[in-house]
C-alpha cells in the first residue's frame, strides 16, 4: 500500500514508519517537526526508494491536499498530535490546535480525496488513539474498544474529540475509518518528558528522579515495536468503523517501575550508592487518573495480534539504548553520579 503516516518522526510513528517500509508499503511520513520530531530515528530512510518525508502541519489544509493530491495514499494513519499530559495541563491551547482542529482539517482534506478518487471501498483512515480517552479504573476491571468516554486531562479531552470527529466522518460521510487505543508505550528514543526516559535521564546525571504523589498509579506497559506492529494489524485486518484496544499486558505501579530501571540500571552501569535513593516523591498532578488496564482478546481475535515483548526484555533494551548515547559519569565523595545537565 501507499500509506501517509502523520507525525512519522515521533517517538511511535518512527516506528511504525521503519516498520511499514520493511514490509514493502511506501511509506508518505508527514510531520511537522515540533520540539518531539527525531529526524534521526528515520535518516536511513532517506535513500530508500519506498519511503518519502514531507515536513508538513496537519493543521494546515492546503498543504494536506496538496500532499494528498501528489502522493495517492490508500491509508492515512493519523499520529500527529501533542500527547504530554503535564503539557496540556500548562497549556491546553497546542491540544486543541493540533488535536481537533488538526484532526478536523486532515479529515476534510482525506474525505474530499477520497470521493474524488470514486470513493474505493479499500482505503482506510486509522486514527491512533490513547487509553486515556476512557479516564480511570478502580483496582478492578479493564477497558475494552467499547468502554465509556470519560477524559480527565486536557490531552485526554482532544484526543477523545478527534476520536468522536472520525467516528461522525464514517457514520455522516461513509469515509472508512479505524481507531485503535494504546496503552503506555516506551522503548528507545522516546522523547524525555515521559516517565521511563526522564528516569534514565535523571538518574545517570546522579539528579532526583520525580514520582507523582505515592508512585501508586497503574499503567498497562507497551513496548514501542509490538505497538508499530499492532497499528499495521489494524491497518491491514481491522473491520471499518470499528476499533481495536492495543495492550501491553503488563500493569505495573509507577514506583515500582522507576525500582525496576534502577535495578536494572545499577547493574549495567554500576555507582557506588544507589539509584533508587535517587527517587523522589513530588506532588501530584491535577486530574491523576489511578489506573489504566487494557483487554486485548478482540485485538488477539481478529487481528491474529498480542503483544510479544517481555517488559524486563523491553526496558533492557531502552537502558542500553540510552546508555550508549550517555557517557559515563564520575563519581563524587557521594556517591552519586556528577549531573551531566539535560540529555536529549
Amino acid at each position: 500500500m501507499r500509506i501517509l503516516v502523520t507525525g512519522g518522526a515521533g517517538f511511535i510513528g518512527a516506528r511504525l514508519v521503519r516498520a511499514a517500509v520493511a514490509q514493502g508499503h511506501h511509506v508518505i511520513n508527514v510531520d511537522a517537526l515540533t520540539y518531539a520530531a527525531s529526524l534521526s530515528a528515520v535518516w536511513d530512510l532517506d535513500e530508500m526508494p519506498n519511503y518519502t518525508l514531507v515536513p508538513a502541519d496537519v493543521t494546515d489544509g492546503a498543504a494536506m491536499r496538496r500532499v494528498l493530491s501528489d502522493h495517492h495514499p490508500d491509508a492515512i494513519m493519523h499520529l500527529a498530535a501533542e500527547s504530554h499530559v503535564d503539557r496540556s495541563i500548562k497549556d491546553a491551547g497546542p491540544f486543541v490546535q493540533t488535536n481537533v482542529v488538526g484532526t478536523f482539517t486532515l479529515l476534510e482534506a482525506v474525505c474530499a480525496y477520497w470521493m474524488d478518487q470514486g470513493q474505493p471501498a479499500d482505503f482506510r483512515f486509522h486514527q491512533i488513539s490513547t487509553d486515556e480517552v476512557f479516564g480511570a479504573l478502580g483496582e478492578d476491571g479493564v477497558f475494552t474498544d467499547q468502554s465509556k468516554y470519560a477524559p480527565n486531562s486536557p490531552y485526554a479531552a482532544t484526543k477523545a474529540s478527534a476520536d468522536h470527529l472520525v467516528r461522525a466522518w464514517h457514520a455522516t460521510y461513509g469515509l472508512p475509518t479505524l481507531i485503535s487505543y494504546g496503552s503506555n508505550t516506551y522503548g528507545p528514543g522516546q522523547y524525555p518528558e515521559k516517565l521511563i526516559p526522564l528516569a534514565l535521564t535523571r538518574a545517570v546525571a546522579g539528579e532526583q528522579i520525580p514520582v507523582y504523589g505515592n508512585g501508586q498509579q497503574v499503567r498497562d506497559w507497551l513496548f514501542v515495536d509490538d505497538h508499530a506492529r499492532g497499528l499495521l494489524s489494524v491497518l491491514e485486518r481491522g473491520r471499518v468503523g470499528e476499533a481495536y484496544a492495543i495492550g501491553g499486558g503488563t500493569e505495573l505501579r509507577n514506583i515500582d517501575l522507576v525500582r525496576a530501571l534502577c535495578r536494572q540500571l545499577q547493574v549495567k552501569r554500576p555507582i557506588a550508592g544507589r539509584y533508587t535513593d535517587l527517587i523522589t516523591h513530588v506532588p501530584d498532578r491535577p486530574g491523576h487518573d489511578f489506573r489504566y488496564a487494557m483487554d486485548t482478546t478482540r485485538a488477539a481475535r481478529e487481528l491474529e495480534w498480542c503483544a510479544e515483548t517481555r517488559f524486563e526484555d523491553g526496558l533492557a533494551e531502552t537502558i542500553d539504548w540510552h546508555l550508549r548515547g550517555v557517557p559515563r559519569p564520575e563519581m563524587t565523595e557521594h556517591n552519586h553520579a556528577v549531573p551531566l545537565g539535560d540529555v536529549a
